[in-house]
């Protein structure tokens, strides 16, 4: 399960999985060998000839006693691989935080970008709303008026036929 998780939070996992492998595969190979083994037991002696030269610098054999010493620091290859690895691990996770840190900065980018185009889109609606009720408001109002006098003309005609009926009343009369 926490591998599946891993794999899910780190893009790389399966490749760095495969570089351990290797790299165990091949401790485990240099062990077969003989060389893993060898090569520490010849810190632990040449430790221990320190020692014994540390007495023997008196008696002149200083020189073999740096030449064991600089064998001893260029003999240890597990905690330079570790300290290497880890290195290569800090420097990729790095990168990949400067990867992350890019990609929400362009995601925060976009999505400013977004809003501000939904605001503006929000003002353009609700413009456009106002328009139409503008004109909407401007409609009513000339059909009202287009009624009025609509009205005021059959008021003047009604008027006007009363009158000729009453003249025709009378005369008829």
């Amino acid at each position: 399960m926490d591998d599946e998780l891993m794999r899910q939070q780190f893009p790389f996992y399966n490749d760095l999985q495969a570089i351990f492998e290797a790299r165990m595969q091949k401790m485990l190979w240099m062990e077969a060998e003989g060389l893993v083994s060898g090569s520490k037991k010849r810190v632990t002696h040449l430790s221990s000839d320190e020692d014994d030269d540390d007495d023997n610098e008196e008696s002149g054999l200083a020189g073999k006693n740096k030449k064991k010493k600089s064998i001893k620091s260029s003999n240890n290859p597990s905690g330079s691989t570790s300290s290497n690895t880890k290195e290569i691990l800090e420097e990729f996770m790095k990168q990949q935080m400067q990867i992350e840190m890019q990609w929400m900065k362009t995601f925060e980018e976009k999505e400013e970008e977004r809003r501000v185009k939904e605001i503006e889109w929000q003002q353009r609606m609700e413009s456009l709303e106002n328009e139409r009720i503008m004109l909407e408001q401007r409609w009513r109002e000339r059909e009202e008026q287009r009624m009025m006098r609509e009205e005021a003309r059959s008021e003047k005609r009604d008027a006007l036929l009363n009158a000729l009926f009453d003249k025709l009343n009378r005369e008829g009369m």
